[in-house]
């Protein structure tokens, strides 16, 4: 699966180590003289600094890792991202160990906030289990399961939707809860309400699920201007209170926080090629990338000049013969190969999902059950890879990530304009760091 290999000698483990290269982020594979071992597989900042160290002998320290005399081989991959090395480790963990890719490299589904919309009194929960079948109806990821429990709790406080997760048989004679004697839900428990009256507050739920709260929002904006052009200014004081409490509340959930199903983000990411950025998407829950972006040719702003235009200075991050050049590139030019980006990952997205329903269909029983379980593995993984990746302090977290926007007619419509700058900025936070790196 990596794209590099060389065979390796314990007797002369230096010229191995030369064809490595050096000052290079990737992932590498120790393969043993049995094909049947399991490899050791590492994700490092500088692979041949990283194996020279596993590899060399360790003559005092008996306790120490002792692996030059059992490698016979030795696969490796450049990787321009610590998020890109994650992911091919993660791919050849899952391909070696299946399942048990995720314990060992220590990946959790992230909490998702669930809504129970097929029951007859939908209800919210929060879960770290969903699958496909579910994603129009799980909203996330949240960093944990503690910040999705508070943000569901908080949620709830603006509307009537029952707490209680049984299913309910309304019934007069039902005591009903402490939520119900403080008229924080509907009780449909006993009768409280009628079906049509909990639809109707169950659907505001599920409306300020998919807006993260927008919806709400836009509602008390509208009821709060009305009241004020009627001078009755009480109401409208009362209404600016509720819209304040929704606006906390729609903090508590990033923008990362969408349906599952609607999902679709775009990372833009450093790539080992020092004129290219990749780029990564991820969809219909799974992740896919990563698909070079070609920087030759392209200005981006200067951020020591002060300018605020996008195409302001040229990227050339290895010297260029004077007489070649560096031509400038045009704007139409540079989103052509955005877009042909997007559309190899996105036929991609969709190829495996076909792939993988006619798998669904035509295998043999105990094969679709194997195939099904990989596809949760994979999308467990992809999952907790972008969410640990999102959810890390600002200044840690390498690369840009963009949101598409479904369209009326289900097309999706992607930011380019402040994409190509994004592209800039990695472009350029790279040519500082390989600088950097080149004047120590």
């Amino acid at each position: 699966m990596l794209t590099a290999s060389v065979e390796f000698n314990p007797e002369d483990s230096a010229r191995a180590m030369q064809q490595l290269p050096a000052r290079q982020r990737g992932v590498f594979a120790l393969y043993g003289a049995d094909p049947s071992a399991e490899p050791y597989v590492v994700a490092t900042t500088d692979l041949r600094r990283r194996l020279e160290r596993l590899m060399k002998p360790a003559a005092t320290q008996t306790r120490r890792l002792q692996l030059v005399s059992r490698i016979r081989r030795i696969d490796w991959q450049p990787t321009g991202s610590e998020f890109e090395s994650l992911a091919v480790q993660f791919r050849l963990t899952e391909e070696i160990y299946g399942a048990r890719a995720l314990e060992r490299m220590h990946l959790r589904m992230p909490a998702f906030v669930r809504f129970h919309g097929s029951n007859r009194f939908p209800r919210i929960t929060v879960t770290t289990r969903v699958n496909q079948r579910e994603a129009d109806w799980a909203f996330g990821p949240f960093p944990s399961r503690a910040a999705a429990e508070r943000y569901a709790e908080e949620m709830l406080k603006l509307f009537l939707l029952r707490r209680c997760e049984e299913n309910l048989a309304p019934d007069p004679a039902h005591p009903g809860c402490v939520y119900s004697e403080m008229k924080m839900c509907l009780a449909p428990c006993y009768q409280g309400c009628t079906d049509a009256r909990y639809a109707e507050e169950a659907s505001a739920v599920r409306s300020f699920l998919d807006t993260r709260g927008a919806s709400r929002l836009k509602i008390l904006g509208q009821e709060r201007d009305a009241a004020s052009e009627s001078l009755d200014f009480e109401r409208a004081a009362a209404l600016h209170t509720q819209f304040q409490r929704v606006e906390s509340v729609r903090t508590l959930a990033s923008e990362l926080v969408h349906p599952l199903s609607r999902l679709r983000v775009c990372l833009l990411m450093p790539s080992a090629r020092a004129d290219e950025v990749s780029v990564f998407l991820f969809a219909e829950g799974a992740l896919r990338g990563p698909e070079p972006f070609s920087t030759l040719g392209m200005r981006i702003q200067n951020e020591h000049s002060g300018s605020s235009s996008l195409f302001a200075q040229p990227v050339a991050v290895e010297a260029v013969p004077e007489q070649a050049g560096v031509a400038s590139v045009p704007r139409d030019l540079l989103q052509q190969r955005l877009e042909a980006a997007l559309a190899a990952l996105g036929g991609r997205t969709a190829e495996q999902a076909e792939q993988a329903r006619q798998a669904g269909q035509t295998g043999q029983p105990g094969q679709s059950s194997q195939a099904g379980q990989a596809r949760s593995t994979r999308r467990q993984g992809d999952l907790a890879l972008l969410t640990r990746w999102y959810y890390r302090p600002q200044q840690k977290r390498l690369g840009e990530i963009f949101f598409a926007e479904a369209l009326a007619d289900g097309t999706l419509q992607w930011p380019a304009k402040a994409m190509l700058r994004g592209v800039g900025r990695v472009a350029a936070a790279e040519l500082e760091s390989r600088t950097g790196t080149a004047g120590e």
